[in-house]
């Protein structure tokens, strides 16, 4: 059994793990940069190893490092978090080298699910809807354009070993791919050493749902339910929510019986994801399997009950899933916000820097995931995710009225942060209509309305200012005459002139 976890991550997610592996009775061991020596993941560890420079190529993604650092503290196993290491076969291939328990799937499993045709070509053996497009790799620009111009543009030219939004360039005509198709090929080297491009037809009006995966060692494979999404700013994902307003029972049986299939396919073992792009006539398209934990983890633990992190422990474990498909319904509704430190207006551009203050939400039905406390640093050398702002309720319209409550109670000083974006999207009617797609913020000029949104909460504080500074002078002059309980009567009484 494990007894101590080494967490190759930083920041919210690497605290998230300690927690569970702490309530479990597992040793943890904590890694950071330069930058991070002071974290909060550092000092909530039972031990810590500094691996290298505040670039991520020098520390987090520095294999050696890692594994020098699994070495020195005799950790017994690896969490990966997400992002990093998380999805590299050839670490975990090192990890099972060694002897470390790798909490997550196989080496050959990820190689397989992280080579996007690969993964395609068994998708399709098993009877698995896949997107239309490149039947292989492209080798170079000139057969790009043959398959673009076959299936018709737009399309979307996708990095193999891209992920996280990353590596994926949208065309509407010849000019643009030629123009993307460097591009995509030197953000996958840069991201992740390796390149090679394939051609998707790119579908207009989609929603992004994906569903959670359980697969224990021993031939059980579940689905957890789906997640939606939809709302994302450049293919990343801003706002997840679980269940999805478009799937009710049957499509859920239908849907996650493929994503079970899928992982089957690939062999896999742990928890993963599988994605899909939905059509508006509710046709589903497979597009990948994520390896690991994702960002948006928590929606479905609010749904479903359950720690994922360790149902991820309980199967690196050897032990069999607690349940099986027809035991678990999802219980209510549950909203993700991703806190990000960015500039809304300047094409969400990173904002970093010094946080003064934080004011953390709380209260029934809110869970927040961070690593911010006042006083701290958001660091230019890593993503921008800050927290994970989460809210339960019975159903949508609950858990949206807990999410704006908790949103205006959220305060952080010093960066520019997604926060006021949220509230415009959350109080839309569309998205209370469960109008949602992958262009969301487009579609419904969602920055137009936060502009205008903005402009109104300035006057109207402008407005109460004035109020208020008109109050406290006629209140000076023994103008206002109140019965408000431990407050005199100033009206007429002697020396308040």
């Amino acid at each position: 059994m494990i007894q101590k976890v080494l967490i190759a991550n930083r920041g919210e997610i690497a605290l998230r793990v300690i927690r569970t592996c702490h309530a479990l009775g597992i040793k943890t061991v904590a890694v950071y940069s330069d930058e991070d020596r002071n974290s909060m993941h550092v000092r909530h560890a039972d031990e810590a190893y500094h691996i290298g420079a505040a670039a991520p190529t020098s520390s987090y993604l520095n294999q050696e490092n890692v594994m020098d650092a699994l070495a020195a503290s005799g950790a017994d196993a690896l969490h990966p978090g997400y992002g990093f290491l998380s999805e590299n076969s050839d670490f975990v291939a090192k990890c099972e080298s060694a002897k470390i328990t790798f909490i997550g799937p196989t080496s050959e499993s990820m190689a397989l699910c992280g080579d996007k045709m690969r993964c395609k070509a068994a998708m399709e053996e098993a009877g698995v809807p896949t997107v239309p497009g490149s039947p292989d790799l492209v080798k170079d620009v000139s057969e790009a354009l043959d398959i673009a111009n076959q299936i018709g543009y737009p399309v979307l030219l996708k990095s193999v070993y891209g992920g996280g939004g990353r590596g994926i360039r949208l065309c509407a005509n010849d000019s643009e791919l030629q123009e993307n198709f460097e591009a995509v090929t030197g953000e996958s080297l840069a991201a992740f050493g390796k390149s090679a491009i394939l051609v998707e037809k790119f579908l207009e009006k989609i929603r992004h749902i994906e569903f959670q995966l359980a697969c224990d060692q021993h031939g059980h494979a579940a689905h957890i339910f789906e997640r939606e999404c939809s709302i994302q700013r450049r293919n990343q994902k801003l706002i997840e929510m679980s269940p999805s307003p478009v799937v009710d029972a049957k499509i859920r049986a239908d849907i996650g019986e493929l994503a079970v299939k899928a992982a089957v396919a690939t062999g896999y073992t742990n928890l993963g994801t599988a994605e899909f792009l939905r059509l508006d006539d509710g046709q589903f398209y497979f597009i990948e399997i994520n390896a690991r934990l994702q960002v948006e983890h928590p929606v479905t633990e609010l749904v479903s009950g359950m720690d994922l992190v360790k149902l991820q422990i309980d199967i690196a474990n050897g032990e069999e899933l607690p349940f099986s498909q027809s035991d678990i319904t999802p219980n209510g509704c549950a909203i993700e916000c991703r806190i990000n430190a960015e500039d809304t207006f300047a094409d969400f551009a990173p904002s970093t820097g010094h946080v003064s203050h934080v004011e953390i939400p709380a209260g029934p039905g809110v869970r927040c995931d961070t690593y911010l406390h006042s006083d701290c640093m958001v660091s230019p050398y890593y993503d921008s995710l800050m927290a994970k702002l989460c809210t339960w309720g019975r159903d949508q319209p609950e858990s949206t009225r807990r999410m704006l409550a908790a949103l205006e109670d959220f305060e952080i000083h010093g960066v520019e942060t997604s926060i006021p974006l949220y509230k415009t999207i959350l109080r839309s009617d569309e998205f209370a209509r469960g109008e949602l797609s992958t262009d969301f913020l487009k579609r419904y000029s969602m920055l137009d309305r936060l502009k205008n949104d903005i402009a109104k909460d300035t006057a109207s504080r402008k407005d109460a200012a004035l109020a208020a500074a008109l109050f406290h002078s006629e209140h000076l002059r023994g103008l206002v005459h109140t019965d408000r309980v431990g407050v005199s009567r100033w009206r007429g009484r002697p020396g308040h002139q």
